[in-house]
């Protein structure tokens, strides 16, 4: 099959993304970066789990072997689980793209399950791999399991900034459109969570852009709910909405 390229020029951030599916190979769908001649991909497993490349790197996010097969996925020099629920820890995906020196980031309520990992709290800094991490807050304000019960209390589960090259990139993780976020500086891609009851309603995930400001968005971990309700929300000509196969 042939395969057609666009090439986006954006902000100093340059797209070429393929129009062809690679689902049928088992690969999925990406988009790459290029940021200061060097390529950032990020691919879009499915739900809350993808993975990025930036040189011989690989960093996977959540990996969760039903939203992909993660033995034909590149094994991971890096792995970042932002919390303990069943879809965005899963052992099983783990132990296919773990290797020898692989480095794992979790948050604390994930740690007993990942033996050697590093535990990062709202908050914290670190450098692992040359790449700097930030562990930022992640938890539900309006959404309860019960009352007085979020789906996911303050203080446990956590966001990440990463940053390659020039490049930061948010992954929110399982949250809503939380105060903390008026803290972010500089980001250059987002990815946040829209899938009802759990995280955020459409509106609530325009909001965070009233919050920070990000060059490139990417609603994730969507479920059913319709994307197309975010794009009258948000002012394009701030920032781009890119929506993806990511469930």
């Amino acid at each position: 099959m042939k395969t057609k390229f666009f090439i986006l020029i954006s902000l100093n951030l340059y797209l070429i993304m393929s129009s062809s599916t690679l689902f049928s190979q088992g690969i999925p769908d990406h988009d790459i970066i290029k940021d200061d001649g060097k390529e950032i991909g990020l691919w879009f497993v499915g739900h809350a789990s993808l993975y990025l490349t930036y040189g011989d790197m690989v960093i996977h996010v959540d990996p969760v072997a039903q939203e992909g097969d993660y033995s034909k996925l590149p094994k991971a020099d890096l792995i970042l689980v932002t919390h303990d629920h069943y879809d965005h820890l899963d052992l099983k995906a783990i132990s296919l793209i773990k290797k020898p020196g692989t480095k794992i980031v979790c948050n604390i309520t994930s740690a007993s399950q990942l033996t050697g990992a590093i535990v990062m709290k709202n908050g914290e800094n670190s450098e692992v791999l040359s790449v700097r991490i930030e562990a930022v807050p992640a938890y539900n304000i309006k959404h309860m399991r019960a009352p007085g019960k979020p789906y996911h209390p303050k203080g446990e589960g956590n966001g990440y900034i990463i940053t390659l090259g020039k490049t930061r990139i948010y992954f929110a993780g399982d949250t809503e459109n939380i105060p903390e976020m008026a803290n972010l500086k500089n980001i250059d891609i987002a990815f946040l969570p829209m899938n009802l009851p759990y995280t955020m309603e459409p509106w609530m995930v325009a909001d965070c852009l009233t919050k920070f400001h990000t060059r490139i968005l990417y609603p994730y971990h969507f479920g059913s709910t319709d994307t197309s309700l975010l794009l009258p929300l948000v002012d394009t000509t701030k920032t781009e909405v890119r929506i993806r196969k990511m469930n």
